[in-house]
């Protein structure tokens, strides 16, 4: 069986494209399974699968990272991988439907783990906002602030992978971070759009409580992407965004073989510390940095307090 691909909600598992990518396990909150019913449901899945890797959203409550936590050190399984994502909702949702379509190849746990990072990169993530008032997870200037407050007010911004914001419907360049292949592309009018992924992608988007053709009307052409799929929004877009008014977008590259020689290009190396396959600089299983840490001095005072202690599990 192919290593295991898991999330926290049910709503972050996005339709298969295709056949062959299996679904994604849903690993129940605490306010909905106990300790017990944790380690069952995660030890029915090793004894299935062999190897987990669990997707951990930067917004989870710190009660279900907690228990996350707690199961692993419980099974004291070195087969369980937690891997943390900054995306926003629709966005990790791509991701985790990334790691599922490569599970079924070729690659060892210890690849599709570390693999996460890698994907992360080429995944273009934003919304359309009836404000900016609240946001918090992107730069939002004064005038931008000011500009939220005005009825009709729509924002496009993009959270990843550079931050980037403009008001519809007035010519002009856009605020935060910039950036991506393609960079921002005048729309109608001479609106500047969030920069765009310059390969070939998907997009998806979900609907909140705004009514706005934007998204397929304007951002996919500008983009040019390959395809347009509309989906469910996910439960914590909202919070994640500060506002129920949106549509949420993300593209991301749909091709297995893309995904595969995108991967597979990666140099591999073997971690110090458990053993398993990686790419990039750190294990997806144990956390371990591929380099080793300068080695401390005995009895040296470091800038933060007293001496160095004896360094303990990376991950633990």
């Amino acid at each position: 069986m192919p290593t295991a691909i898991a999330v926290t909600s049910a709503d972050l598992v996005l339709p298969a494209p295709d056949r062959h990518t299996p679904a994604a396990a849903v690993l129940h909150p605490p306010e909905q399974l106990d300790l017990e019913g944790s380690l069952a449901e995660t030890t029915a899945l090793l004894e299935r699968h062999g190897h987990l890797v669990a997707v951990v959203p930067s917004w989870l409550p710190a009660a279900t990272v907690r228990r996350l936590h707690t199961v692993r050190a419980i099974l004291e399984s070195d087969r369980i991988a937690l891997i943390g994502t900054d995306l926003p909702p629709l966005g990790t949702a791509l991701l985790v439907r990334q790691l599922r379509q490569i599970s079924v190849c070729d690659f060892s746990p210890g690849i599709i783990a570390s693999a996460a990072r890698l994907l992360s990169h080429y995944i273009y993530a934003g919304a359309l906002l009836g404000t900016v008032a609240k946001l918090d997870r992107v730069p939002v200037g004064l005038k931008a602030h000011a500009k939220s407050w005005t009825p009709g007010a729509q924002f496009a911004v993009l959270a990843h992978p550079e931050p980037y914001l403009v008001k519809l419907g007035a010519p002009g360049g856009g605020s935060g971070g910039g950036g991506g292949a393609h960079g921002a592309k005048p729309g109608p009018g001479g609106v500047a759009l969030p920069p765009g992924p310059g390969f070939a992608t998907h997009l998806t988007f979900a609907r909140g409580q705004l009514a706005s053709d934007w998204v397929t009307a304007e951002l996919a052409p500008a983009w040019q992407v390959q395809g347009v799929m509309e989906n469910p929004l996910p439960a914590d877009s909202p919070a994640w965004w500060a506002t129920g008014k949106l549509v949420e977008f993300a593209a991301a590259i749909p091709d297995i073989a893309m995904l595969y020689q995108l991967v597979a290009s990666v140099r591999r190396e073997q971690c110090r510390w458990c053993g398993a396959e990686l790419i990039g600089d750190r294990c997806g299983f144990c956390a371990a940095p591929l380099v080793a840490p300068p080695a401390a001095v005995p009895g040296a005072r470091s800038a933060n307090g007293p001496a160095s202690r004896p360094a303990s599990r990376p991950g633990s």
